[in-house]
């Protein structure tokens, strides 16, 4: 199942970009945007089931708020960066944390199929104040795992933009995942993985709730 955004030409993910994340992970704040890329392949639409292979025995959530692009832009100046912005929605960053571990190499480790859920709806950055910072929640099965806010952000929307666009360009339709707060799997104790059966509930204030079901395969 499709997502109901049109699936994306590239998909930017930002590494470490709260506050509280990074504090969960004991590492410093970035000093520059930490960026990879998730394949488009991985994008699936609200409800579609979130497949975990065999291979993947460390799977992860991280609730997101995802800026979608609306013009074609290079080397966008921070103060005009919110122009080239079509809407915002909810995005799900499943990471599988295995291979993330023992290759360093996030890009792939977070592009298996099935482990990009975006949606339900693009809304208009004029309809939210993303300067006073919207709330955001994840619950797995119910329980809340993640709650935080996007005031949390090390680097911003129009900073994300900014920092992307030089020298790349920037394409109608491309996705930029802005980060994760506190409270993924992997930062508990124990650890908190993504089961068969769970239930992923995302919420971004003004933005509604993006639900997927988890299922494992094999």
């Amino acid at each position: 199942m499709r997502s109901t955004i049109p699936q994306p030409r590239v998909i930017w993910g930002v590494g470490l970009n709260y506050r509280d994340h990074a504090a969960e992970t004991g590492r410093p704040l970035p000093e520059v945007p930490t960026l990879f890329v998730k394949s488009p392949s991985a994008v699936i639409a609200p409800g579609a089931p979130i497949v975990i292979p065999p291979v993947v025995m460390q799977p992860d959530y991280e609730g997101e708020l995802a800026v979608v692009i609306g013009r074609q832009a290079r080397d966008v100046p921070r103060d005009d960066a919110l122009s080239v912005v079509a809407g915002i929605t909810i995005g799900h960053d499943v990471s599988a944390r295995d291979h993330q571990y023992t290759t360093g190499q996030w890009s792939w480790s977070k592009s298996f199929d099935t482990f990009c859920p975006l949606g339900p709806e693009v809304v208009s950055i004029d309809e939210v104040d993303l300067d006073a910072g919207l709330a955001i929640e994840t619950k797995v099965s119910g329980e809340v795992l993640q709650s935080s806010n996007t005031s949390e952000l090390v680097f911003t929307v129009p900073e994300l933009i900014a920092w992307i666009s030089q020298g790349c360009t920037l394409e109608p339709g491309d996705i930029i995942l802005t980060g994760t707060p506190a409270g993924v799997g992997a930062a508990r104790k124990p650890p908190r993985w993504l089961v068969d059966g769970d239930l992923v509930e995302i919420t971004i204030e003004g933005l509604g709730t993006l639900r997927n079901p988890v299922k494992r395969i094999g």
